[in-house]
């Protein structure tokens, strides 16, 4: 009877259902993360021989035979998933080039659950850095973007219906802002997790006396986990990251639903080209937009996602499991994939979508968004309470509707008609002052408060905003420089090892 591939405690070969669904399956990403699994080994190896757990003749073995296998590349390995994973694979290749003896003591001090929580950090960490990247440059065109449509005026709503008018590089300013809190909690979580499992073995340590500081500093980690067992049972940084791409796509979501609304037929606020538009196949007048439809449709898939992930890992041990580390990681690496898919899908659409000005100007003047504004001017010159004011261009309003009336036709007779009404006087304000407030540029321009759309607010905000960014994209840049340098010093070592 045949024995496992991978350990004499099992005596018979894995059955076809169990490598057909499981093991093969692990090892469809053998070439993604081949990079990681040689370098993780190569930090191994230099630390083993460094602190002299390994003659210097077997680490240079050891060293030239993964510089070997890494120059050849993944495609050189004979993936069987008899070997369960990517890891065993690996070894086998290495055991058939340079010998069970010493390719053997390769794992001495280590287990394949530290080496698998280190992959998935180190694999986390580029994502991180990748989903940073695209979130600052989606984040610099909006900004770009604002400061071109500073002035241009158009509806501002909430509940969906004409609440005041705003201009539309407010709203761009608005977006990147809330973005900036995404990408702040994205890379927090990239600062927190970079930290090394190595050396933890399975989940208790090792008496060899290895030094986990070296490691760490090889892999590019600030340092490493000091307890064993949460070093391999812990995988929070994934679920983490999972709820800042969900809260992320919440987001992008509704922004989506914003565009959505503003170029139907019906709002025709904002336009886009072409090419980021489909037809339909029996309506020939069809202009669909199928990239926010898109964009929305993911989100349901990315916050299904997190609660897998959760759901799953909630009712595992403590421990190194595979429910817990192998099946309640799946969902990030596919919500981190399809998020980078996402947000340069968002940025394609802002940077894109342009507003129809004069329509946008008009509806905000006729819509009655401006109606705020003589309630403002009431209360500066009549000197009246804000609720009182607030009665009387209520009653002011409903007489434009009912005549029929846009909101720039509003003049001072109808408010004091309004006012004799609520009020049993007149207010007798300056005609010059009414016509101003209703105007809707004149009404963006006066609302000059922190964090108003008066350009004397809005560009200082957006100046704010870019230096904000650009320390960001520094920041993120320093972290990518970082880990470059590890991984050249990492190299040098190991091909010292090797004796190259």
């Amino acid at each position: 009877m045949q024995e496992s591939k991978v350990s004499r405690r099992l005596k018979e070969t894995t059955a076809p259902q169990v490598n057909e669904f499981i093991y093969r399956p692990r090892l469809a990403g053998f070439a993604d993360g081949f990079d990681n699994l040689g370098n993780v080994n190569k930090a191994h190896i230099v630390m083993l021989a460094e602190q002299g757990l390994i003659r210097h003749e077997h680490a240079a073995v050891l060293a030239k035979g993964v510089l070997d296998m890494e120059a050849a590349g993944p495609g050189v390995v004979e993936l069987d998933p008899s070997r369960e994973d990517a890891y065993f694979n690996y070894e086998a290749h290495l055991i058939e080039q340079i010998g069970a003896d010493i390719g053997g003591r390769l794992h001495t001090g280590r287990s394949r659950n530290d080496i698998l929580a280190t992959l998935d950090r180190l694999r986390c960490r580029e994502l991180l850095l990748d989903l940073v990247d695209a979130l600052i440059q989606l984040r610099q065109t909006a900004l770009d973007n604002a400061k071109v449509y500073a002035e241009v005026v158009m509806p501002g709503y909430t509940h969906l219906q004409p609440a005041q008018p705003i201009t539309y590089g407010y709203y761009l300013a608005a977006v990147e802002q809330a973005l900036q809190r995404d990408c702040q909690r994205l890379a927090q979580t990239l600062d927190s997790m970079n930290q090394s499992p190595m050396g933890a073995a399975a989940f208790a340590g090792t008496p060899f006396a290895i030094d986990r500081d070296r490691t760490a500093e090889l892999l590019g980690f600030d340092g490493y986990l000091e307890n064993a067992l949460d070093a391999v049972g812990s995988r929070d940084f994934i679920l983490e990251s999972l709820s800042h791409l969900s809260l992320l796509s919440v987001f992008w979501s509704r922004v989506a639903q914003d565009y959505f609304v503003w170029s139907t037929h019906e709002f025709s606020l904002i336009d886009f080209p072409d090419s980021v538009a489909a037809t339909s196949s029996i309506m020939p007048q069809k202009k669909n937009p199928t990239v926010l439809e898109y964009l929305k449709g993911r989100t349901g898939h990315i916050v299904g996602l997190l609660m897998g992930a959760s759901v799953t890992i909630k009712g595992s041990n403590f421990s190194h499991t595979g429910d817990a580390n192998r099946e309640g990681t799946r969902g990030f690496w596919e919500a981190a994939e399809e998020s980078l898919r996402c947000i340069k899908l968002l940025e394609l659409v802002v940077r894109t979508a342009t507003p129809n000005v004069d329509l946008a100007l008009s509806r905000a003047g006729a819509d009655f968004s401006t109606a705020t504004g003589l309630a403002d001017l009431i209360v500066r010159d009549a000197d009246l309470s804000f609720r009182e004011a607030h009665h009387v261009v209520g009653a002011v309003v409903r007489m434009a509707m009912d005549a029929g009336l846009p909101a720039h036709r509003i003049d001072t007779a109808m408010v004091d008609a309004c006012a004799v009404e609520q009020l049993g006087h007149p207010l007798k304000l300056d005609a010059a002052k009414v016509r101003e407030c209703l105007d809707p540029t004149a009404n963006v321009q006066a609302r000059a408060s922190a964090g108003g759309p008066a350009l004397s607010s809005l560009l200082p905000g957006l100046e704010n905003a870019s230096a904000r960014l650009g320390a960001e994209r520094e920041a993120n840049l320093a972290k990518r420089e970082r880990f470059a340098r590890a991984g050249v010093a990492l190299q040098a070592a190991t091909r010292q090892q090797a004796g190259l």
